[in-house]
């Protein structure tokens, strides 16, 4: 049973892992492509606390610079984020699927079950970790790049506990609660907020301690591709994982399981009110699901409001009093960052509210969250519905197949419209609480165009899921695009020659017209709007001409 269970869940999960380290090795050979026909002194020259932060020695070289800037931020946060997908779903999704009742009914324990979600977290993150580590010597190899010096096992092992510990923090999760929403939101948070603890706290005077509270500390603050393995660090990673498994394992073995989904929807709740009960029961129509929107609505609500909540809180609000708090150092440092490297992060001048939000919020983590919705509603639209076996119910209903796509459309769009309002009114207010005196339009018009950029992935998803009626491949493949994306966005500009082709990736038309301080480029806006019709069209046309699945 317990092989059995291991062996599903690798045949599983592995493609999307493989696919994953792989880009991430592609990424990695563009980088030191790029860094080997740079001035390294544009990097080197930074000051000691900001090369400290992007992982950067004083005299390193194209390795070690390729190393750092790539593998210790993308690398491991895209490692981390899939384990944290195999935690949250171990026990939660068996749940969801209505598969824990199966599982169950053979001769073995809850903790057999969990253990056995636990050694694919390990196995898989460690195959992460393995196709990394091989592309760490062989991109070198080909490119003629020195790395004598670099410490990539060391490397590996540091990024396989921190992906490790994140990854049993939502299996944990996953184990008390059985809702996978709440494990995946939660772990997300928690390593948000700790890569920016450890990027922020070292500015602020007597608060450089407490970058040690957060795990991704003990990750990267020994600089291990540098100075080798810490093994004190990976000591306090390793007894956490440990105790994460206890707590896991105590948690399923507590609480009732569910044998399926039996969560009450919004639309539920709101049919319970007298003052939304017609007026949802007029919106939501008959059992023949006349509104399907609203079901793929009340479906995925709980991701919402993790999202909206941490952008609007952590993001917006928090972000404009913290300028306050560290201006000065800001303004006494922002002129040693090259305008290469502030690139890489969105861009920006740091030495300004605007800079600051732009670098901090909107150049990584705003994308990021409009991507986490639009991807996931994008993905399970379609193949979602054929996985859960209720696609053929949607259609045994007097409607097209393209009104399942565009009423699931409508979903993503009123799911981003949110999350920009709570994005923007928490900058609003940050900017106000903290007295920085941003312009609402300008925000408005960053939100917009993040809102838009969300989408265009959101849609490559829904295509994606259209054509293969897969839900890992249209994550994986939308995600792989999206990190292609923002990565060529930030290093094409820095290699002579390349600097043109920065306008083939949507993320330019993102930020690429400095919207904070110049306001909303209407070109770039109806080109992402323009390319989001286009991808939704495509997705109609590879949904009417597919056999569709009856079975997961």
């Amino acid at each position: 049973m317990l092989a059995t269970v291991v062996t599903k869940t690798f045949r599983d999960r592995w493609k999307g892992e493989a696919i994953g380290a792989v880009t991430l090795v592609l990424l990695f050979f563009m980088g030191m492509a790029v860094y080997r026909d740079i001035d390294l002194a544009v990097y080197t020259d930074l000051p000691e606390i900001f090369r400290s932060l992007m992982n950067i020695p004083s005299d390193a070289d194209v390795g070690a610079l390729a190393y750092g800037a790539i593998y210790t931020s993308y690398g491991a946060m895209t490692l981390t984020a899939l384990a944290i997908s195999m935690g949250s779903a171990s026990i939660a999704g068996e749940e969801r699927n209505g598969t824990m009742g199966l599982l169950l009914g053979n001769p073995k324990s809850r903790s057999h079950i969990l253990v056995s979600k636990a050694v694919n977290i390990l196995v898989l993150t460690a195959l992460g970790c393995l196709l990394l580590w091989i592309g760490g010597l062989v991109v070198p190899s080909l490119l003629n790049v020195n790395v004598s010096g670099i410490h990539v096992g060391a490397l590996m092992v540091h990024m396989f506990a921190i992906a490790t510990f994140h990854g049993f923090l939502a299996l944990a999760l996953s184990a008390w609660t059985g809702k996978g929403v709440v494990a995946t939101g939660t772990t997300v948070a928690v390593m948000i907020i700790s890569f920016m603890a450890v990027g922020i706290l070292p500015l602020i005077e007597n608060l450089e301690a407490g970058a040690k509270l957060f795990p991704w500390y003990y990750f990267s603050g020994s600089q291990p591709h540098v100075n080798g393995a810490s093994w004190g660090h990976l000591a306090v990673l390793f007894v956490g994982i440990a105790i994460l498994a206890a707590v896991a394992v105590a948690g399923v073995n507590r609480r009732d399981l569910r044998g399926q989904t039996t969560g009450v929807s919004l639309v539920d709740r709101l049919r319970t009110h007298p003052l939304t009960e017609k007026l949802v029961d007029r919106l939501a129509g008959s059992t023949r699901v006349s509104r399907i929107w609203i079901k793929t609505a009340s479906e995925h609500q709980g991701l919402l409001i993790i999202v909206s909540y941490a952008m609007f809180l952590v993001m917006g609000v928090m972000m404009g009093p913290m300028y306050t708090f560290i201006d000065e150092t800001l303004v006494t440092l922002a002129d040693a960052f090259p305008e290469g490297v502030l690139a890489l992060f969105g861009g920006g001048d740091l030495a300004t509210p605007e800079g600051w939000y732009q670098i901090e919020t909107f150049g990584l983590m705003a994308p990021i969250a409009f991507m986490i919705i639009t991807i996931t509603l994008g993905a399970k639209a379609l193949a979602g519905e054929e996985a859960q076996r209720t696609m053929g119910l949607l259609l045994a209903n007097p409607i097209k197949r393209s009104r399942v796509i565009l009423e699931k459309t409508v979903t993503m769009v009123v799911y981003t419209l949110v999350l920009a309002i709570a994005l923007f009114s928490g900058v609003a207010l940050g900017s106000m609480f903290g007295g920085l005196g941003i312009s609402g339009a300008n925000i408005a018009a960053t939100v917009i165009l993040g809102a838009l950029l969300g989408l265009v992935f959101g849609g490559l998803a829904l295509a994606i899921s259209a054509l293969t009626g897969t839900v890992r491949i249209a994550v994986f493949g939308s995600i792989g695009v999206g990190l292609v994306a923002f990565v060529a966005n930030g290093f094409l500009p820095l290699s002579e020659g390349f600097e043109g082709l920065v306008k083939w990736t949507p993320v330019h038309y993102y930020l690429g017209s400095d919207p904070l301080n110049n306001g909303m480029n209407w070109g770039h806006g109806a080109l992402l709007a323009a390319l989001f019709v286009a991808l939704i069209a495509v997705a109609v046309v590879l949904f009417d001409r597919r056999d569709l699945r009856q079975s997961g």
